[in-house]
C-alpha cells in the first residue's frame, strides 16, 4: 500500500473503525503557531579585519551558483486513537539548476518520503498492524536527537505528541536535503546555493561549492551591540567574517548581509547570514597570503553571488526580501507536487 493521504485514511478507517476520522486533511501543522522560544544574542570571536563595523561588497554581482537546494514538508493529523494523534507526514527536496538561463530539475526527479507518524510506546498494538500494512511508519516515541529522551506514558499530551510528530517529518525532510547536497558535492563543481544553514553534514560543510543562505535570525551572533551593526547595513554592504562552532555540528564561517536597503527600520529586513566551508577544513589554498586576506576574498566573491540573485523578485513569496529567486523556484516546484 502506498503512503499517500488518502491511502493512509482508508487504512486508519479499517484498523480503527470505531474512531472517528477528522474531518477533511484539515490545517497542515507546519502552518500552527510553534512553542514559544526566546530570541537570543551569542557572542562569537570575528576572524576577519574590518576597518570599521560594515564592508561594502566591491565588484558587480555575478551569477555563479549552478544549483539552488529547497525543501518543503506538510503534514496533518488523521484522527486520535485513545487521544493520541496519528500524523500524515510528507517531506520533499529539490534541487533546481541551471541551463541556458532556465531553472529546472536537477536528476530529473525530486526526492520524497510519505509516512505515518505514531509513538509505538503508547500504541504498541496498532503501531504493530500499521507497519504490517505496507506504510512506512515513523515511531515518534524513539529519540528526537542526541539531547533528547525517548518517549513515555507521562509524556501522552495530544499537543506535544502532535508537535514531536511534526518535528520527526522535520527530521525526514533534512535527512532528504542533506543528501541531495552532498550528491551534488560528489558530482559537480559549480557552486550550491542552500536554503539554510551548512553545518549540519560534514561533507557538505567542507566542501567550497557549498554556500548556506540562513534567513531566519532567532539567535544573532555576534553579542551585545552587534545589533546596532545589523541596523546599520546598508544594501549591498556585510559584517566581518566570524567562525562558528556549534555542539554536533562542523565549524562554519558566516557573515551577515544586506540585500536590499532596509525599509521601516526593522534590523532584520533583507538580511542573510550566509555560511560557507571554513578555511582551515575546506580545501582552500591559502599560499603566501594571510588568512585575513583568504577570508575576506571569499566573503567578496559569495556575497556578490547573492546579490546577483535578487532578481527576478521572489513575489509573491512573503519573505520575498530576503529570497533568492531560485530558491523561490524550487519552493514554488514542491508546492505543485505536494
Amino acid at each position: 500500500m502506498d503512503a499517500s493521504l488518502r491511502s493512509a485514511q482508508r487504512l486508519l478507517g479499517q484498523l480503527v473503525p470505531h474512531v472517528r476520522a477528522t474531518d477533511g486533511p484539515g490545517p497542515s501543522l507546519e502552518t500552527l503557531p510553534l512553542a514559544a522560544e526566546s530570541p537570543r544574542l551569542v557572542a562569537v570571536s570575528a576572524v576577519e579585519r574590518l576597518s570599521g563595523p560594515a564592508r561594502r561588497v566591491p565588484g558587480d554581482p555575478v551569477a555563479v551558483f549552478g544549483g539552488f537546494l529547497e525543501g518543503a514538508q506538510t503534514s496533518h493529523v488523521l484522527t486520535h486513537v485513545r487521544g493520541i494523534p496519528i500524523v500524515h507526514g510528507l517531506a520533499s527536496a529539490v534541487i533546481r539548476t541551471r541551463r541556458e538561463r532556465r531553472l529546472m530539475t536537477w536528476q530529473r526527479q525530486a526526492p520524497y518520503h510519505a509516512a505515518l507518524y505514531a509513538p509505538a510506546t503508547l500504541l504498541p498494538e496498532l503501531w504493530v498492524q500499521l507497519g504490517q500494512s505496507g506504510i512506512d511508519v515513523v515511531d515518534t516515541s524513539a529519540k528526537l536527537g542526541r539531547d533528547d529522551t525517548e518517549l513515555s506514558a507521562d509524556d501522552a499530551h495530544p499537543r506535544a505528541l502532535t508537535d514531536r510528530a511534526r518535528r520527526f517529518v522535520e527530521l525526514s525532510r533534512e535527512r532528504l536535503e542533506r543528501g541531495l547536497a552532498e550528491a551534488w558535492c560528489d558530482a559537480e563543481a559549480s557552486p550550491l546555493c542552500i536554503d539554510g544553514g551548512i553545518s549540519a553534514s560534514e561533507r557538505v560543510a567542507t566542501a567550497p561549492i557549498s554556500v548556506g543562505i540562513v534567513k531566519r535570525h532567532h539567535t544573532i551572533y555576534g553579542g551585545t551591540g552587534f545589533v546596532a551593526v545589523l541596523a546599520s547595513l546598508d544594501a549591498g554592504e556585510r559584517t566581518a567574517a566570524f567562525r562558528l562552532t556549534r555542539q554536533g555540528r562542523a565549524p562554519v564561517l558566516s557573515w551577515y548581509l544586506r540585500l536590499r536597503r532596509a525599509s521601516g527600520g526593522d534590523p532584520m529586513w533583507a538580511l542573510v547570514r550566509i555560511e560557507v566551508a571554513d578555511v582551515e577544513t575546506a580545501d582552500v589554498e591559502i599560499d603566501d597570503v594571510g588568512i585575513d586576506d583568504v577570508v575576506r576574498d571569499r566573503a567578496d566573491d559569495v556575497s556578490r553571488w547573492a546579490l546577483a540573485e535578487r532578481a527576478p523578485l521572489s513575489l509573491p513569496d512573503p519573505r520575498w526580501a530576503e529570497t533568492l529567486y531560485g530558491v523561490r523556484d524550487g519552493k514554488e516546484m514542491l508546492r505543485a507536487i505536494m
